[in-house]
């Protein structure tokens, strides 16, 4: 009985561990003032005059709206089409 409970300790713990990594691995859109788009992996607050909006990651644009994909790897903004890395 005694190697059941630790047993199941221990899948308890590491159902508990995934579930937190999840957690922190969300995922979201982020826009500029220009209307380009692109994807972050993580959540982080953009500074208010890089002129970005964060979005959930299921977030959709509107028929009438003007935005562009504009995907770049690594951490930073798009500005006047160009990347500025952080």
């Amino acid at each position: 009985m005694k190697s059941f409970t630790k047993l199941a300790a221990v899948a308890a713990l590491s159902i508990g561990s995934l579930a937190i990594s999840t957690l922190s691995a969300s995922a979201a859109i982020v826009c500029n003032r220009e209307g380009e788009c692109w994807h972050v992996r993580g959540r982080y607050e953009a500074r208010p005059e890089f002129g970005l909006t964060v979005h959930e990651n299921n977030w959709r644009w509107g028929a009438g709206d003007k935005y562009r994909w504009h995907e770049h790897e690594g951490r930073g903004y798009w500005r006047n089409g160009v990347w500025i890395r952080f």
